[in-house]
């Protein structure tokens, strides 16, 4: 299957990543069967091993949006207190990823990482990485930024897509949790802008990491810490009817949670509280899951993948792991 997928767009980049793994490893971009079979002969994968290590492979977003000349990605985090029925919550902060070196769609920088992967743990590695600035902006900033640039109804348009496409993400799966009442999951988002102002869903991380790189991380993991528990309201403070806790931002329960019929419906996903930023003037799109092009798993020979995208998002690039 994944052949006849690759076949069908002679030239482009696909990427490589195991499921398990987390921070960067194991991932590389390829644009020839031939490299494949070569990574295949890697005694780290064995065709005949019962517990061989699962990868993904994914067509890769050749087009993303650039900031000086090079990649980002986000990391937005939801906090999901139910699966049955789904109950969904937005944190408003988060922060974008650079890439240290500018991004260049040469063949030949196919195998730079500082290039093509933002993950902090690469990006400390490289000769151009400053510790004292980093490779990291807060979501506040990076809206600001985009606003200045293309106008705040655009920008809205964008992070209220993010919030679409996080809501059927959750959606697609909701059927396949096991639903247990006393249990809730925070999940790490990373989703990439492309050049047109699109978002796509990279991965989705569960048990996202909460060290804390500077100070300016500290700050807002431990608030994000402070408000998961505020939610999830061990000590029955909580009414049951709140629509915001902390920076958390009720987003789904069993339906969306904005139903103004006139006035638009709005996001709080980059803005500082308590502001909401009104997106749009009609109804909101569907929120039912997506046909997507099929993303399999497995063997390197069996793993196959897709982007679908369009307003709301789409996926691209990389599998549900750890971060």
């Amino acid at each position: 299957m994944f052949v006849e997928e690759f076949k069908r767009s002679p030239g482009a980049v696909w990427i490589m990543k195991p499921i398990g793994r987390a921070q960067g490893r194991g991932i590389f971009l390829f644009n020839k069967l031939s490299q494949i079979s070569e990574w295949k002969k890697d005694h780290r994968w064995k065709a005949d091993q019962p517990q061989a290590e699962a990868y993904i492979a994914q067509r890769y977003v050749e087009n993303p949006y650039l900031i000086g000349g090079k990649k980002f990605d986000l990391r937005l985090y939801v906090l999901v207190t139910s699966f049955n029925p789904l109950t969904v919550w937005l944190y408003n902060g988060g922060f974008a990823r650079f890439s240290g070196t500018r991004y260049c769609t040469d063949r030949a920088a196919l195998a730079n990482p500082y290039v093509h992967l933002t993950n902090v743990a690469i990006q400390k590695k490289s000769e151009d990485y400053d510790k004292e600035v980093g490779c990291k902006w807060d979501l506040q900033s990076l809206k600001m930024f985009l606003t200045l640039k293309h106008g705040a109804r655009a920008v809205d348009e964008l992070f209220y897509d993010m919030q679409c496409l996080i809501t059927r993400s959750l959606l697609s799966v909701q059927k396949s949790i096991i639903h247990d009442k006393h249990c809730f999951e925070l999940y790490g988002y990373d989703v990439l802008v492309d050049a047109d102002l699109e978002p796509w869903l990279l991965e989705v991380n569960a048990s996202p990491s909460l060290s804390a790189e500077n100070a300016a991380d500290k700050k807002l993991k431990t608030q994000l810490i402070s408000d998961v528990l505020d939610v999830v309201d061990l000590e029955g403070r909580l009414e049951g009817d709140e629509q915001r806790v902390g920076c958390f931002r009720l987003i789904w329960a069993n339906g969306p949670t904005d139903t103004r019929a006139a006035g638009g419906y709005s996001t709080f996903l980059g803005t500082e509280k308590p502001r909401a930023a009104v997106v749009a003037t009609a109804a909101p799109p569907s929120l039912k899951p997506r046909q997507a092009t099929k993303t399999m798993t497995g063997s390197p020979a069996a793993a196959g993948g897709g982007a679908a995208r369009g307003k709301g998002g789409g996926t691209d690039e990389r599998a549900v792991s750890d971060p």
